[in-house]
């Protein structure tokens, strides 16, 4: 079983529009609905990938409600901690003439120490029967800013390999916890290190506590820098089409890699590759098989000359 964890779950609404036009009324010509929040995403293509997925994290209200009911018909069991206020929605309102996404996300709800408490021993539950855990998105209102590396302590004791998958703050005190992956873009490597280049900075990420760092850098593919070597996958063309929750797949590319013991080059294989076939899905937590399928015989993995 993989588990993940997302405190902040959302409700996620994609709006396609036959062009997005500021200031002015649109038309929706299409509305997709889905349980949403980094980490039920990713849970959602492992369970496509074979894999059995767990999800756990917070959700609450009407609009929890509504994501929970649309969790329970999916090949992934839900462990979703019960709170007192709203889950949080996300707008996605993708162009068609553009295929461009513009994306609005809600805080979220508050939670208490006590649903903190409560959640905590729910992951401390589940990381009994998993074989790796991603822990992926924003904090909710009301939880420390320390939270991710309480739960990536709680995982390494556990001895479960652990994938972390967050931004600012959260992700410079989760690193300091030693997680085995980190999957940062290049804004949020580039915030956690100050540099901008890719190389520069995945190896400072690691000083700072990684054990591996894999940067996704948008259309130019993924680079990993482990402690096994160094590698940059490239999908074999720019894509058009929604690229949210393309990093999603490619956690759960690496995490399903990961746990078949596959070696480095093959897991960001299968994780450019699915990167890039969710930008041709209609919404997040979803992938094209048939251009994944095609992708994975055409990424290029390389070791590149920097790495020396």
């Amino acid at each position: 079983m993989i588990l993940t964890v997302t405190l902040n779950t959302a409700l996620d609404l994609t709006y396609t529009v036959p062009a997005l036009t500021p200031h002015t009324a649109h038309r929706v010509t299409e509305v997709t609905e889905r349980p949403g929040g980094k980490g039920v995403n990713v849970a959602r293509v492992l369970a496509a990938l074979g894999h059995e997925a767990v999800v756990t994290g917070f959700a609450g209200g009407p609009t929890g409600d509504v994501l929970r009911e649309l969790l329970a018909p999916l090949p992934v069991r839900d462990a979703l901690v019960p709170i007192a206020g709203p889950t949080r929605r996300t707008v996605a309102v993708v162009d068609a003439a553009t295929g461009d996404a513009t994306q609005f996300s809600e805080p979220g709800p508050v939670v208490t120490p006590a649903e903190w408490a409560a959640l905590v021993t729910a992951y401390g539950e589940l990381l009994d029967g998993a074989r790796a855990v991603a822990l992926c998105g924003s904090l909710p209102r009301g939880i420390h800013v320390g939270a991710y590396g309480e739960l990536v302590r709680r995982a390494r004791r556990a001895g479960v390999p652990v994938l972390l998958d967050t931004s600012g703050e959260p992700l410079r005190r989760g690193i300091a916890a030693r997680p085995d992956l980190i999957k940062p873009n290049a804004d949020e490597l580039a915030a956690l290190t100050g540099s901008r280049e890719p190389m520069r900075a995945a190896r400072d990420a690691r000083r700072r506590g990684a054990h591996a760092v894999v940067a996704s850098l948008g259309a130019e593919g993924l680079l990993a820098v482990t402690p096994d070597g160094t590698w940059a996958a490239a999908p074999p063309a720019r894509v058009a089409g929604n690229p949210t929750g393309a990093g999603d797949s490619a956690v759960a590319g690496l995490l399903s890699a990961l746990v078949e013991g596959a070696p480095w080059p093959e897991r960001l294989t299968r994780a450019a590759a699915l990167s890039t076939a969710t930008v041709h899905a209609t919404a997040a937590g979803e992938f094209d098989p048939a251009r994944y399928a095609e992708l994975l015989t055409r990424v290029t993995v390389t070791e590149p000359a920097t790495a020396a």
